[in-house]
């Protein structure tokens, strides 16, 4: 196919320039967004243990329930039954009191103890695999979500546009270099060879996450339009008036709304009730989850229940939605993954570090592309613009791996020291991104990855070493069953970036002396920006 230079020439720069402002947010939003893929087992994971007794079986959750109400009446407002407690959720009754704004609540838990007396205590959730995901939505800036949200849907609306301009960049040599990997002297032609691979490859995947970005972004925006555009007097609602329970009629027991709920919605596996009174009667909800069907929450699926007859109202579940509403659920089942099960979480957690590997493969090429070459004895000042893009990459990237390595290492400790966990995962992360970003700068690109390699490795292996710990019953760690999983990932991950560690080593030794990933540790002398 042949297309015109000058073409090419302007959407390779679009393809590059955008790269370049959005490339690093793109590596943080794809490196977290793969890690958030297994939420669930990282939750249960971080979960610190509970004083409470073993949760009672769910024939005794409505006896928990009204010992619970009768002492804490605040509860009434929203309580939850849990139907299989977890290493996550260990109690089988949960209860949410507001604390200060629309969105401030405090979660209390509860069981009977040995002697059958009320058991409750303030749950204390692990927030760090929350702190990832925010990282993954907000593409790692620290601001908050009014702020960073409206960037990250600009950023993704720029990678559309580079997605789009890179392929058509690629179209003349499609058939060429589609299948290419050169690899030899020209590491400029090698890493092109995998940028593109990498890009050609996973372009529809990309494509996906892109658009899918800039929707949850805009989410608000766009119904503001299509209220203006569509219904300017507002939307006028056909809902059938609701009926109010006989009088005198009694909640189900949640072994019979369990059972009732089975029947509805065969393939349906119930996780939980939750329950609120509103206008003298109490209406439900059930929660779950149809692995045949994609979900728009990542791990589960929730809608209307009546309490008092076991009734299930689908309309708000995948696989019984109306045309409209399955195409809004298919937009989060593509983003999420929250499909097909494991094989696709495994799939979609690959895709997301090989995006993250194309915009480092990315920042690399502009580097090595503004490379000025040794024509003499004398080794040329490189351009310090190249220089800067070069310990940027480095300490972003790798100060990202490190940091979430650093804050889910402190995971399995920070209970038993501190009251505020949030602020301390949150506060852990940005301290060895920053502290990772300034070192780049101070050794330079070359030896600032091979240390910052070694550092993520540390703080990868420190993720097994802390559940280990908490096994021997060291300072105040702990560890319960079902933390291998994580524990196994993080340890297979040592030796690969170990190994990154040491191919980047012996690229600065043996590589181009006039690089800037040569053994350097300061901007090049004489250097410019141009």
């Amino acid at each position: 196919m042949k297309i015109r230079s000058d073409i090419i020439k302007v959407y390779k720069d679009v393809h590059i320039w955008i790269g370049i402002v959005s490339g690093l947010m793109l590596f943080i939003a794809f490196y977290a967004g793969s890690i958030t893929m297994f939420e669930k087992p990282l939750e249960r994971w971080a979960a610190p243990p509970s004083a409470l007794a073993a949760a009672p079986s769910l024939q005794q959750a409505d006896a928990l329930v009204e010992a619970v109400l009768a002492e804490h009446p605040k509860a009434a407002s929203r309580y939850f039954i849990s139907v299989k407690p977890g290493a996550d959720q260990t109690a089988r009754v949960y209860w949410q009191e507001r604390t200060g704004g629309r969105r401030q609540f405090k979660e209390f838990a509860a069981s009977f103890g040995a002697d059958g007396s009320l058991q409750v205590e303030q749950t204390r959730k692990a927030p760090v695999a929350q702190l990832v995901d925010t990282l993954h939505q907000l593409v790692g800036l620290p601001f908050a979500d009014a702020i960073s949200r409206p960037i990250m849907g600009v950023v993704a609306l720029a990678y559309a546009v580079a997605l789009i301009s890179g392929l058509i960049v690629l179209l003349p040599t499609l058939t060429k270099d589609m299948f290419a990997l050169r690899v030899g002297k020209n590491i400029k032609r090698m890493w092109l060879d995998a940028h593109n691979a990498l890009g050609l490859f996973s372009l529809p995947f990309h494509l996906v996450i892109a658009l899918t970005s800039v929707v949850f972004a805009f989410h608000d925006q766009f119904y503001d339009a299509q209220d203006a555009a569509v219904y300017p007097t507002g939307i006028e609602w056909s809902e059938e008036p609701h009926e109010d329970p006989p009088v005198g009629a009694k909640l189900l027991p949640a072994a019979e709304l369990l059972r009732r709920v089975a029947v509805q919605l065969p393939g349906f596996e119930v996780q939980s009730f939750g329950f609120q009174r509103k206008d003298g009667h109490v209406e439900a909800t059930v929660t779950g989850l149809d692995v045949r069907h994609g979900t728009r929450a990542r791990l589960y699926a929730s809608t209307h229940l009546d309490p008092y007859s076991g009734q299930v109202d689908p309309h708000d579940l995948p696989g019984h939605m109306d045309g409209w509403n399955e195409s809004v659920n298919a937009f989060f089942m593509l983003h999420f993954g929250s499909f097909g099960g494991n094989p696709v979480r495994w799939l979609y957690l690959l895709m997301g570090l090989a995006g993250a590997a194309l915009f480092y493969t990315g920042n690399l090429l502009w580097v090595e592309s503004r490379r000025r070459k040794r024509k003499g004895p004398e080794t040329p000042a490189q351009k310090l613009s190249g220089w800067v893009l070069g310990c940027l990459t480095v300490g972003v990237s790798l100060g990202c791996v490190a940091g979430i390595s650093a804050s889910l290492a402190a995971t399995k400790w920070l209970p038993a020291l501190v009251d505020d966990l949030k602020a301390w995962h949150t506060g852990i992360y940005y301290a060895v991104f920053v502290v990772a970003i300034a070192w780049a700068f101070l050794r330079g690109a070359s030896r600032g990855a091979v240390e910052l390699l070694w550092a993520s490795a540390v703080f990868t292996l420190a993720i097994p070493l802390s559940s280990l710990a908490g096994v021997w019953g060291i300072g105040g760690a702990w560890s319960h069953a079902g933390s291998w999983p994580v524990d196994v990932t993080a340890l297979l991950s040592v030796p690969v970036m170990l190994y990154i560690a040491h191919r980047t080593q012996r690229r600065m030794q043996q590589g181009h002396s006039d690089s800037i990933w040569a053994q350097t540790t300061t901007a090049p002398a004489g250097s410019t920006l141009a």
